[in-house]
């Protein structure tokens, strides 16, 4: 990607176009225009503009659109964002949201019925929708009257406010003509989308940076900046250097990044906890998984402290189950500490040799890091001293998505994962990606696991009303995870963003997926 030049005035643009050919990209001179890598990092979901179908992304997303409810931005609750108050029935079955004025960003107001539309096309696997299966237990949404919302469900769910986070609404007026089964590629996303949010999409330029301008008529008030600028990178190295050189002011960095910025008064890091659960996936369609000494040897055979001291700095704490937070970790369970013998053993037991042998194994995933390929580098070797071969494949996620979602899928594409998925705030939000009810198309269990007593548990967990009785139940749905291994978890890991010294009241959190949260982008400010 061609240079990004930031000059102060018209003078200084003449003067160096007498001397030099300005690049393709040029970004506007005044202060007040913001640019950042927004969808740098595991966070980012670059080119993608259609939040039904974001499993990233949501920091730049959330700058235009806006769902009804959010997180604050520690990820402690959930708070009101285009919803002014909500109230949940006794038995957790309905729910009633209270809407803000708001208006979209074509002037038409935001009503009941936009939320109604949102939530429905959210629910339509047909549209592409990555959060229809986390919506089953929604069996109506009413429009009541312009600003009251009503969502009713067949039965309890402890996790639908997290969900919702994510339910971005959408205007009727601009979408209800265009069938469902053609949303989600449609142009509009790229070219024309409105939401209620900020700021204002101007336009994209394909694979180089996407522009949004202050919304003026924003409830909260005119925004402190003009412009702000989402630019495209092929991986966080040249963020970095970009940020370094002045043409960007914020960009998501590895940990073993942060030494360029010690002690450096020109740029602030921000750290938090991904709220990320790494894993490798077995892919339980391929018959070399069947039995759990071969999934017990893979987590034996891989040294996680090793990893976690040498290319996370120390960044990252063991998980033995989807969970590492200590009200939902039971004692007792078992810490797969490194022994390679004992891997050796079990495989021995298991029949390996004859179940696979040395047979190569594909491990994909999406992240693209070099963090990312010196993990794989190391778990690649680390099963390779005990007789699993696998070969690391590394893609963007788009790619990764139509290979693991995929109803009738290749399993030679994907026997392994190298993944991640969220384990809180709300540990209800690892559902999806376990439970036998979210096997593609239903869901993104991709792994394709088919644990009954797994499912059980999760079930019990999400349906459980009893706040006090919830933590238990999760408990529970470690146990099981830590018996079965329907993954090999590996570690949750904190997060870096990188921002200038000159950034005012801006507010990055390395949330799962890139949030949403409070971030308030309307007073985010660069000083002069």
């Amino acid at each position: 990607m061609k240079g990004l030049f930031r000059l102060s005035s018209a003078v200084a643009l003449a003067a160096m176009m007498a001397t030099t050919t300005i690049p393709a990209f040029t970004s506007p001179a005044q202060a007040a225009t913001l640019s950042g890598g927004f969808d740098v990092g595991p966070g980012g979901f670059q080119g993608n503009f259609n939040p039904l179908a974001a499993t990233g992304g949501f920091t730049w997303l959330s700058v235009y659109f806006e769902p009804l409810v959010t997180y604050d931005e520690k990820l402690e609750k959930v708070v009101g964002q285009l919803a002014s108050s909500y109230e949940v029935s006794p038995d957790q079955m309905t729910y009633t949201f209270k809407l803000a004025d708001a208006k979209w960003h074509d002037g038409k107001p935001f009503t009941a019925k936009d939320a109604k539309f949102t939530i429905e096309l959210a629910k339509n696997a047909k549209t592409g929708s990555v959060l229809a299966a986390r919506l089953n237990a929604v069996s109506s949404a009413e429009a009541k009257d312009d600003k009251t919302l009503v969502i009713k469900l067949s039965a309890p769910s402890a996790s639908l406010m997290d969900t919702l986070t994510k339910v971005m609404m959408l205007p009727e007026h601009a979408l209800s003509q265009i069938p469902a089964d053609q949303l989600a590629k449609n142009t509009w996303w790229s070219t024309a989308p409105i939401g209620t949010g900020p700021f204002k999409f101007t336009k994209y330029v394909t694979d180089q940076y996407v522009e949004l301008a202050a919304n003026t008529d924003y409830r909260g008030g005119k925004p402190a900046l003009e412009k702000i600028i989402n630019r495209y990178f092929a991986n966080p190295a040249a963020a970095i250097a970009a940020l370094r050189a002045g043409e960007i002011e914020f960009t998501y960095v590895d940990s073993n990044d942060l030494k360029a910025f010690d002690n450096n008064k020109n740029f602030r890091v921000i750290e938090g906890n991904s709220f990320v659960v790494n894993y490798l996936g077995f892919n339980h369609d391929s018959p070399i998984w069947k039995d759990v000494r071969v999934r017990q040897a893979v987590m034996y055979a891989v040294n996680r402290d090793a990893i976690i001291q040498s290319l996370y700095g120390g960044a990252a704490k063991p998980a033995n189950c989807a969970y590492i937070a200590d009200q939902v970790v039971p004692k007792g369970i078992e810490t797969y500490a490194y022994d390679p013998e004992k891997a050796k053993q079990l495989l021995k037991e298991a029949g390996w040799d004859q179940i696979n042998g040395d047979k190569p194994i594909t491990l994909l995933t999406y992240y693209t890091t070099p963090l990312a390929a010196n993990v794989m580098a190391a778990v690649q070797a680390m099963l390779a001293q005990v007789g699993i071969n696998v070969t690391p494949r590394a893609v963007d996620t788009p790619t990764y998505n139509s290979i693991v979602l995929n109803p009738t899928p290749d399993v030679a594409q994907f026997q392994m994962v190298y993944a991640g998925l969220q384990n809180g705030p709300d540990p209800g939000s690892i559902n999806v990606g376990l439970n036998e009810k979210q096997i593609p198309p239903a869901g993104p269990n991709v792994a394709r696991v088919r644990m009954p007593a797994l499912t059980a548990a999760l079930d019990a967990a999400l349906g459980e009303t009893d706040a006090a009785k919830r933590e238990a139940r999760y408990e529970e749905v470690c146990k099981v995870m830590n018996k079965e291994l329907p993954w090999g978890p590996l570690w949750v890991a904190k997060r870096y963003g990188v921002a200038s010294a000159k950034l005012k009241d801006f507010v990055w959190t390395p949330a799962p997926g890139g949030g949403p949260y409070q971030a308030h982008p309307e007073k985010w400010a660069i000083a002069e």
